[in-house]
């Protein structure tokens, strides 16, 4: 006898992935009224926390992030290169934010919409017609499917676009002794191919760092260091509250859209390589992906032939330019590495955001 096939399910969206970037085209797309489906592996919406919680003011283009899960502003940057003595970003606004709590918002803003979405549900593949299996025997086949599962997307995978450069990271939380309104970054050959930072969240602090994944066994003493070395000055305390980490895309844009049989496949958040290389920020970049992400899915599916072409557009013209500067700096900042070995202090500030020499034209 023939083994029973699987049933297979019929949808008209089905999105891998509920964090900002899925949970965003969830409510633009039911709204507009079509049936989605959204699954995500995590059990908990937004936990655990793998990011470090902070929205630069100046990529929350009209306030997609700020909301009541915020927790405390960010006025100043500070930055220490090595040993120097720190340098001071005046004016760089942004927020400290609840990330579970505003993962679980925009969750329950797709719900409110319309939207159908199963937790504890992982992908285990996709076929090259479109056909999604998932962990609990579910098979799903969409008219249109949204990868927003991460920097290392299935969906992305099934495509193409895969994200080959990345970076690890670690994080601790722990007590913030003293009221800080600062993000704090430390550039520093202890950390390749990435930097450490203390970002205060009301009483709370978040201490972390990145590193190149070949570098990845550096990450738990690495970060135990740079706890010492705050904790000594009184401003963070000495017991961990607890742990978080995961990857982060940071090899620029990805081509965000493809066909799998019948099915169209977009893109957004890290899935599309959209997190910024440099600094690692991605909350907002998920949430205007997302939602861009929606409204061309329900234009296309609405029948507007260009939908997918201005999706594309959006992208370049939103994460382009500023993407492009951050891979060529991190190049530039690698090829050095790699001739002698050490990075010059010039060097570490040329590659950050709070200096001039990040921004100067041959990245433009």
């Amino acid at each position: 006898m023939p083994r029973n096939l699987p049933k297979i399910i019929k949808v008209d969206i089905a999105i891998i992935g509920l964090g900002p970037a899925g949970a965003s085209a969830a409510i633009v797309a039911a709204n507009a009224g079509w049936r989605v489906n959204a699954f995500e592996k995590k059990s908990v919406a937004g936990y655990p926390v793998q990011c470090a919680e902070f929205v630069p003011a100046m990529l929350d283009a009209g306030g997609l992030v700020m909301s009541e899960t915020s927790v405390q502003r960010i006025h100043e940057m500070i930055t220490y290169v090595e040993s120097d003595e720190p340098d001071l970003t005046k004016n760089f606004s942004g927020h400290m934010i609840d990330r579970r709590a505003f993962d679980a918002s925009l969750v329950a803003k797709a719900v409110a919409a319309g939207a159908t979405c199963t937790f504890g549900v992982k992908l285990k593949s996709v076929s090259d017609d479109g056909v999604l299996k998932f962990s609990d025997g579910q098979v799903v086949q969409a008219k249109v499917i949204i990868g927003a599962d991460g920097p290392h997307s299935l969906v992305g995978k099934a495509i193409g676009s895969v994200n080959t450069d990345i970076v690890e990271t670690r994080q601790l939380s722990t007590t913030l002794n003293k009221p800080h309104a600062a993000t704090d970054i430390y550039l520093s050959n202890e950390f390749p191919g990435g930097y450490g930072w203390m970002f205060p969240k009301g009483d709370i602090a978040n201490i972390g760092l990145g590193v190149y994944p070949a570098q990845k066994h550096l990450l738990k003493s690495a970060l135990e260091n740079l706890h010492k070395r705050i904790s000594a000055t009184g401003q963070v305390g000495t017991d961990i509250i607890g742990f978080t980490g995961g990857a982060i895309p940071v090899g620029g844009m990805l081509k965000a859209d493809g066909i799998l049989g019948e099915s169209l496949v977009l893109l957004a958040g890290d899935a599309a390589g959209l997190t910024n290389p440099i600094t690692g920020a991605g909350i907002a970049a998920g949430v205007m992906s997302g939602r861009l992400a929606g409204e061309a899915l329900v234009s296309h599916l609405n029948g507007q032939c260009d939908a997918i072409d201005i999706y594309a557009e959006d992208l370049e013209d939103l994460f382009g330019a500023s993407l492009t500067r951050a891979v060529l700096r991190r190049k530039q900042l690698m090829e050095q590495g790699a001739r002698i070995g050490t990075l010059s202090k010039a060097a570490l500030r040329g590659g950050w955001i709070a200096y001039d020499d990040y921004w100067r034209k041959d990245a433009a």
